[in-house]
């Protein structure tokens, strides 16, 4: 799949203090593609739904073990 099929968008985890500091995501049925909004041309991380998810609580939570 190459980026213009996918539609990107900044996600609400970003830091919106720091324009430069951003994640953008765009998600398919099956995968999340996670992108450096810096480097928008180069290669991207492609995760299943569930892993995403699964970093999204992680991260909600401080990314500290348990």
């Amino acid at each position: 799949m190459s980026t213009p099929d996918l539609h990107w968008f900044k996600s609400t985890y970003s830091d919106g203090n720091d324009p430069g500091d951003c994640v953008e995501v765009a998600t398919t049925p099956t995968l999340v593609h996670i992108r450096d909004s810096k480097t928008p041309n180069t290669a991207w991380l492609a995760v299943a739904p569930v892993a995403w998810t699964s970093f999204l609580a992680h991260a909600v939570e401080g990314g500290h073990p348990a």
